[in-house]
């Protein structure tokens, strides 16, 4: 998502194109410290939670067992529990028994650490096989069924969040040739002959003279750390960089499309808080489920330990992230007022009708900002470097403040305005609602904390996210459980308030104070100037598909994420009348504290059936063919990645090895000079068992979307919406001459169309949709008109009860 432009940055000057300090084999040396010491500290925690994947009870089984058979005269130690019993001190005849049992204590631990131990490589073992990626989708072979089962016997009955994690291989380090090889291959369709057999020979040069020193290096770490490349991702591709956050590092999620509980945007504002912080609660209690890919692969949790509590804090050279363990209030802003609002009571967690309270306390008080308050939020959206300098006097002169900002579970934003898909302008009012969540007004939203909440004057909800600390799918996973909770299970009462109580007794919400000297206001405007500027460039557009969805994608017995890839590739071409290098974030949390790796989806194979498709002289049968090839090779592609034998992680740490080294490499400088015009990513729906798509299909998440890679390029991300839809997420920027994210829209439906009239019942829905003489455009229009609700409080699946 937005690390593509992070990406980009990289070896830029407004990104870590900074001379590296310190000997490479140092920086190996602290990364692995950091990742026992990380691992040191999850062990008490992890033993008395019971994910080794033995509980301490098994252990008081196991001593018991080892005491009944003493009893029995049996010796099940062969002589251990007596040698134990030697070394331990003389206390006398008296303390005899007591040695005994000392003895017998000791041999019961080791054993049993022995027995957990085996457990755990036993398990990595298993979780180290991957033929079943290859294996062809609903087909299981025999040795994929008994490695399922053997996995399911060797993790244990009470599955938590980090039961895995002990037992997660570590990610591998490709092959150099292989690497290099693949990475020819896929600029292969966007080079001409000259350019390629330029980057051929100085890969080959790279291969010949540089290759293998650094891969000896990213050998060594892959040893000692966690992950050979995830810390110097987050480091050189987020923390240092310099560009503004808003836009370039941050993306939103959106609430329900059609529907929305309730108008009050207090009350609303109440339920979302308490889901929130309940989903902290299970967070806590590792009480959330490990999520396993395609139901059998379990996934690495690492990612989902920062969500709360945490906030990037600005440096002058490179940032860093701030974790704390506990937090007990959110910081709130609304009309540029800060406040302070507390979640918990000496009983526990408030009510949402306690929290809907607080929050329209806020809403009620008439007080205005303070002088430079108002706008104060803009530093979050400038240049790293200069919000760095003004937060140092921040720090001494507003220090209580700022700390109840930075220091708080997350932030909440109380928009004065409605937003959401509105009945007398649906297309228009989509846009402004995305662009709203990607960067308001520059100064509404507090960028640096890991996510803002956005509750709008409509009820309408929204989620502002920065991408350092964790990717998409974890903060989707806390989304999914919010929406679904607040409506389904907490639920609103029928004034549309929430349900329960108000408690008079609890305090005011507490004020911030920020005492802020007159030097700083031109920092303000500096900052809101630039923030303004950045947020006055993006062209956001989002559309619902209604043709078709998933189903139909299945019933063509393709993958739903190639279908969509190869449609996308069309309707770019027919938009720029060129390829263009590609990026598709893929997750390779396969592995100990993986994160992404990048698809290249412009391949040859994609490319032919693009010209296939553009050449009227070639039939649907032949078009069909090419497209099936291009399908198979995007998948291909997708699992070399996710089964971490990709291309571009591997260039990446070859390439910060090679800067810490002072080692010149024209290659990877031409790598890294490649620009992503288009930049897609694919939101999954997690839980389905949160929702009842075929009831309520409108009571589902409608996505997010993020900012362009490139100044004249597009962010697309796109979600299936149920078995019937799917919803767009187009960026790009204003400025550019080259972009038109409502042109790129109109491409991409006519492209799924087209794709789609390839099958047989793909031919109707063109028939449909088009034999009707209607523009496309105005069938979107009209479809979202027909589909908005008025804000009013609608008939939720929690009124009528369709979950027990």
């Amino acid at each position: 998502m937005a690390e593509a432009h992070q990406a980009v940055s990289f070896m830029s000057s407004d990104g870590a194109d900074v001379e590296l300090r310190g000997p490479v084999l140092q920086d190996i040396y602290l990364s692995g410290l950091r990742s026992w010491k990380r691992h040191l500290s999850r062990l008490w925690k992890d033993l008395l939670s019971g994910v080794l994947p033995a509980s301490p009870l098994s252990w008081l089984f196991l001593f018991s067992a080892i005491q009944l058979a003493c009893f029995l005269q049996l010796d099940p130690s062969l002589g251990l529990m007596e040698k134990i019993k030697e070394l331990l001190p003389d206390w006398g005849e008296q303390h005899h028994r007591l040695r005994g049992l000392l003895a017998a204590a000791l041999f019961a631990l080791c054993l049993w650490g022995a027995l957990i131990f085996t457990l755990h490589i036993a398990l990595r073992l298993l979780l180290s096989y991957h033929g079943w990626l290859l294996e062809p989708h609903g087909a299981m072979s025999s040795a994929t069924k008994t490695w399922l089962a053997l996995v399911r016997i060797f993790s244990g009955r009470r599955l938590m969040l980090f039961s895995y994690q002990r037992a997660l291989p570590r990610q591998p380090v490709p092959s150099v040739q292989d690497t290099v090889l693949k990475y020819l291959e896929s600029v292969r369709p966007v080079l001409s002959d000259e350019d390629f057999d330029l980057t051929a020979g100085l890969a080959q040069e790279f291969l010949k003279l540089q290759a293998s020193l650094l891969q000896w290096y990213l050998r060594l770490k892959s040893w000692w750390a966690a992950n050979y490349v995830s810390d110097w991702w987050e480091e050189f591709v987020y923390l240092r960089s310099r560009s503004p956050l808003m836009v370039n590092s941050n993306y939103y999620l959106m609430d329900f499309l059609y529907v929305t509980p309730t108008p009050l945007q207090a009350a609303r504002a109440g339920n979302a808080v308490h889901a929130l912080l309940l989903y902290r609660h299970r967070l806590k209690c590792q009480e959330i489920s490990p999520t396993l890919l395609m139901g059998m692969r379990p996934l690495c949790s690492a990612q989902y330990e920062r969500i709360f509590n945490t906030t990037r804090v600005p440096g002058v050279q490179k940032d860093h992230l701030r974790h704390l363990r506990d937090s007990q209030h959110v910081a709130v802003l609304h009309r540029g007022r800060f406040f302070r609002v507390g979640t918990h009571s000496p009983s526990g967690l408030l009510s949402p009708r306690a929290l809907e309270q607080q929050f329209q306390r806020i809403l009620d008080d008439p007080s205005p900002a303070c002088p430079h308050e108002e706008h104060l939020a803009a530093l979050t959206a400038a240049p790293r470097g200069s919000w760095a300098q003004v937060r140092q006097t921040l720090e001494t002169r507003a220090a209580r403040a700022l700390e109840a900002v930075e220091g708080a579970a997350f932030f909440v934003s109380l928009d004065p305005e409605p937003a959401g898909l509105t009945r007398e302008d649906p297309a228009a009012s989509l846009d402004a609602y995305a662009h709203a969540l990607l960067a308001g007004r520059g100064h509404d939203r507090w960028f640096d904390k890991s996510f803002t909440l956005i509750i709008f004057s409509n009820g309408k909800l929204g989620l502002s996210v920065e991408h350092s600390w964790a990717d998409c799918p974890i903060s989707g996973h806390m989304w999914e459980f919010t929406l679904a909770t607040e409506c389904f299970q907490l639920g609103y009462s029928a004034d549309g308030h929430c349900k329960g109580h108000p408690d008079p007794a609890l305090p005011q919400p507490q004020r911030l104070q920020w005492d802020l000297p007159d030097q700083i206001h031109q920092s303000i405007s500096l900052a809101l100037r630039g923030a303004k500027t950045l947020s006055g460039n993006i062209d956001c557009h989002v559309f619902p598909f209604s043709h078709f969805g998933k189903s139909f994608i299945r019933h063509c017995h393709l993958s739903s994420d190639g279908f969509i890839q190869m449609a996308l590739q069309l309707a770019h071409f027919r938009d720029r009348g060129q390829f263009c290098l590609t990026y598709q974030s893929a997750m390779t949390r396969l592995f100990l504290e993986g994160r992404t790796e990048t698809v290249r989806s412009c391949t040859r194979e994609a490319c032919s059936f693009v010209r296939a498709m553009e050449d009227k002289e070639k039939t649907d049968p032949q078009c069909l063919t090419l497209f099936r090839a291009a399908v198979d090779k995007h998948q291909a592609l997708l699992k070399a990645a996710i089964s971490g034998q990709g291309v571009d992680r591997h260039l990446f740490a070859l390439c910060v090895v090679s800067r810490f080294l002072h080692m010149q490499s024209p290659f990877l400088t031409q790598v890294y000079s490649e620009q992503w015009q288009l930049s897609t990513s694919q939101i999954p729906i997690q839980q389905m068992h949160l929702f009842d798509v075929h009831n309520y299909p409108d009571y589902v998440s409608s996505g997010g979307g993020f900012g362009p890679a490139d100044d004249h390029g597009y962010g697309v991300s796109y979600i299936f919406m149920g078995d019937d839809a799917i919803i767009f997420h187009i960026s790009s920027k204003k400025s550019s001459t080259k972009t038109d994210s409502h042109r790129l829209g109109q491409h991409i439906e006519d492209a799924l169309l087209d794709v789609a009239s390839l099958f047989q019942a793909g031919q109707r829905l063109q028939c449909r949709f088009r034999g009707s003489g209607e523009e496309d455009s105005g069938h979107r229009c009209g479809f979202l008109s027909s589909k908005t609700v008025d804000f009013e409080t609608p008939k939720t699946p929690a009124d009528s009860e369709p979950f027990q």
